[in-house]
């Protein structure tokens, strides 16, 4: 089991991209929303001083750690308002799976652009009609001679404008049972067939989302991720850290909104004392605290699981891990909104903007129901409803 108490090593890492963080802070990460621009200057330097790729294999250039160092990275960046998404989709989600089931040549192709921040993969599994549904995706894979030819929709997809390519979950037929498989490509940028169209979203991001047209796009032999047959091991490969990544971009942005309205309830006097000495305010600031305190150890543990090499019990828990967040997450935010009142609808103390942003870590990557039904059936061993 992991240690409650965080290693030395653990508290300097936090300390130190705290610090980073701080000097970027939400005043810069709300400048390049309104600019429509990328958070290019803060993915550069966190790449310089090693934090982008520090779970990913030294011999590839990373730092040669885990899951729980690159989440700590987020969650303090997050914590000093200028989260990076593409932490979750480039280095946890497409360079582990990379580094646990590519090919030599395809690790030394992308890993060490990951890590260095050089280049950036993007990773598309959602598709219009599948929902939460990985079942149902429709985005199939066919051979002609030794090339892949899919064909397909994703939609959701973070940083696509960005990317030099994607990981895209597609599916192939099993053939000892006709059954479909998912199946794990990498698609260039420019691959001929391959289009994207920018979705509009009510959310103050740099990362766009947007959807994804695969129509007839030929691939190389070599395009396929790890092995045809091993399915759902290399798909939850990536998407186990997804889950304890999210946790980590949801306790950062409410660690954030907290401080935030911790501060101005030391200083916002309406009577003859400060409001933070109002019980009504300071309760429930005390509880966002606990929430977002346990959720973190939830995290902390999923992530040891994940890094230990224990899929089945990482999977439990990282998807408890990203419940508890987003729901402690949701809780300060709205708390520190009502905290500030009028002030906390301006643009001046960066809490607004994090209500709809809040919101995304109870449904992305995967619906707090759907959690609820894993933990339910997979956990507890009551029967499916679906």
């Amino acid at each position: 089991m992991p240690p409650v108490i965080e290693t030395d090593d653990h508290k300097a890492l936090r300390a130190a991209v705290g610090a980073l963080g701080r000097r970027y802070g939400r005043e810069y990460f709300t400048r390049t929303v309104a600019e429509g621009a990328h958070p290019t200057a803060l993915w550069k330097e966190a790449a310089g001083l090693g934090y982008l790729g520090v779970n990913l294999p030294e011999a590839y250039g990373g730092g040669g750690a885990g899951i729980t160092e690159l989440s700590l990275v987020l969650e303090e960046l997050g914590t000093a308002g200028c989260p990076l998404l593409m932490l979750i989709v480039s280095p946890a989600i497409c360079g582990t799976v990379i580094a646990r089931f590519g090919t030599e040549e395809q690790k030394r192709d992308w890993l060490p652009g990951l890590a260095d921040g050089s280049r950036v993969m993007a990773f598309g599994i959602t598709e219009p009609d599948a929902g939460s549904n990985s079942h149902r995706l429709t985005t199939t894979a066919r051979r002609e001679g030794t090339d892949w030819i899919l064909t397909g929709r994703k939609v959701f997809v973070s940083g696509v404008d960005l990317a030099d390519a994607t990981l895209i979950v597609g599916r192939t037929a099993d053939a000892r049972t006709g059954r479909l498989k998912p199946c794990l490509f990498l698609v260039p940028r420019e691959a001929e067939g391959f289009t994207r169209r920018r979705i509009d979203m009510e959310l103050s991001a740099p990362e766009k989302q947007f959807e994804l047209t695969l129509d007839e796009v030929r691939l190389p032999a070599d395009a396929l991720v790890g092995d045809e047959d091993a399915g759902l091991l290399q798909l939850f490969a990536g998407l186990n850290p997804e889950r304890i990544m999210t946790a980590a971009f949801a306790i950062g942005m409410g660690r954030y909104a907290l401080d935030r309205a911790v501060a101005y309830a030391r200083e916002r006097s309406v009577w003859q004392q400060p409001i933070g000495a109002h019980q009504a305010i300071a309760h429930p600031l005390a509880v966002a605290h606990i929430e977002l305190e346990l959720a973190g150890l939830m995290t902390r543990k999923a992530a040891h699981l994940y890094d230990a090499g224990d899929d089945a019990g990482a999977g439990e828990a990282a998807n408890m891990a990203k419940y508890a967040a987003a729901e402690a997450c949701v809780k300060a935010v709205d708390q520190a909104v009502h905290t500030l009142g009028g002030n906390g609808l301006t643009s001046e103390f960066g809490l607004a903007s994090l209500v709809n942003a809040a919101r995304v870590a109870r449904i992305a990557p995967v619906s707090r129901e759907m959690i609820l039904n894993y933990v339910s059936h997979r956990t507890l061993g009551l029967p499916k409803s679906y």
